[in-house]
C-alpha cells in the first residue's frame, strides 16, 4: 500500500483552520519576491519572511472572517515569533521565521510592523488623507525593504531610500486594486479629502469606469508616487551588496513601468499590470544598472 505523503505547511495550517491561503505566492507578485538575483545563503530567511508576511496578509484580506478573528490569528503569529520550540498548530511559518533570524542574527521588528498593518486592515476600512496611507505603508511595505537591507549588512541610512521605494510598490498596488478592493472587502485607499476635494465619493469606486473625479484622485496619486520612485533611483548606488543592487534597480524600473502604464489608465475598466516584455526588458536594464551603481553613492 502506497504511504501518503507527508503535509505541507500550508496542508497542516489548513488542518489547524489557521490561515485561508488566496492562491498568491511569490510567482505571482507584481515584483520580484527573493528572485535568483539575490546571493543563495540569503534566499531560505527570504523565502521564511515572505512565507510569513503571504500568510499573515492572506488572515487579513479574508473578507469571510471577522475582524476579531482575523485578529485573533495574527496574535497567533505574533505569538509564534517567540516561540523557541513547540509551536501552536497553524503558526509554523511564525515560528520557522523566527528560527531563520536567529539564525541570521537578525531582529524580528520588521516582521512585527507587518502584523502591526494587517491587524489594521483587518479594522481600517478608509483612509482620510494622503498622509494616512503613507502612515499605513511604513509598516505594511516598507519592513520588507529594511528586512532586506539588514539581510545584506547594509548601511540604515539607506532606509529612506528603500521606504519611498516599498511606499510606491504598495501605492501602484492600490491604484491597480482600487475597485477590487472596494467590491471584495469593502476597503478603500484611496485618501478621502482628495476624492472630496475632486467633487468625488466612495460610491464612484463602484462603477464600471472612473469618474472624472475618481480620475483626477486617482492621477494626484500617482503624482506623489511618481516622487517617491524619484527618490528610490537612488538606492542602488547607496548599496554596497551588488546582488541587492541589481535586485533594487530592477524593482526601481518596474515601479517606473507600471506608474507609466497607469497614467492615464482607468483601473475600474481593465486590469492594468506589467507585460512579460516589461520584466524582461526592465530586469536587463536592472540588472546592468544595478551592477555598475553598486557602492557609487557612499561617501
Amino acid at each position: 500500500m502506497a504511504q501518503p505523503s507527508p503535509l505541507t505547511a500550508q496542508d497542516a495550517a489548513a488542518r489547524a483552520g489557521v490561515e485561508t491561503p488566496s492562491g498568491k505566492s511569490a510567482q505571482t507578485e507584481n515584483f520580484p519576491v527573493g528572485s535568483f538575483l539575490l546571493a543563495p545563503k540569503h534566499r531560505p530567511v527570504v523565502a521564511a519572511f515572505y512565507a510569513f508576511a503571504r500568510a499573515a496578509d492572506d488572515i487579513a484580506d479574508n473578507p469571510a472572517l471577522a475582524p476579531d478573528e482575523k485578529i485573533a490569528r495574527l496574535n497567533g503569529f505574533e505569538r509564534g515569533l517567540d516561540a523557541h520550540g513547540a509551536v501552536d498548530a497553524g503558526y509554523e511559518k511564525a515560528a520557522r521565521l523566527a528560527a531563520a533570524l536567529r539564525a541570521a542574527e537578525l531582529s524580528d521588528r520588521h516582521a512585527r510592523a507587518l502584523l502591526s498593518a494587517f491587524r489594521q486592515d483587518a479594522l481600517k476600512q478608509r483612509y482620510a488623507s494622503w498622509a494616512e496611507l503613507v502612515d499605513y505603508c511604513t509598516r505594511s511595505a516598507d519592513p520588507v525593504g529594511r528586512f532586506l537591507l539588514d539581510l545584506h549588512g547594509e548601511d540604515p541610512a539607506g532606509y529612506w531610500q528603500s521606504d519611498a521605494l516599498c511606499t510606491a510598490l504598495q501605492v501602484l498596488n492600490h491604484l491597480q486594486d482600487c475597485g477590487e478592493d472596494r467590491r471584495e472587502m469593502d476597503r478603500v485607499y484611496v485618501p478621502l479629502d482628495w476624492l472630496a476635494a475632486h467633487g468625488g465619493r466612495i460610491e464612484d469606486l463602484d462603477q464600471p469606469a472612473a469618474s472624472p473625479a475618481l480620475a483626477k484622485t486617482l492621477a494626484a496619486m500617482l503624482e506623489n508616487t511618481r516622487a517617491l520612485i524619484a527618490v528610490a533611483k537612488g538606492l542602488p548606488r547607496a548599496l554596497r551588496s551588488k546582488t541587492l543592487a541589481m535586485e533594487s534597480a530592477v524593482i526601481v524600473g518596474l515601479a517606473e513601468r507600471l506608474a507609466q502604464r497607469l497614467d492615464g489608465a482607468d483601473p475600474l475598466a481593465r486590469r492594468i499590470k506589467l507585460s512579460k516584455w516589461d520584466f524582461l526588458a526592465q530586469g536587463g536594464r536592472g540588472v546592468i544598472w544595478g551592477l555598475l551603481s553598486a557602492g557609487k553613492g557612499r561617501g
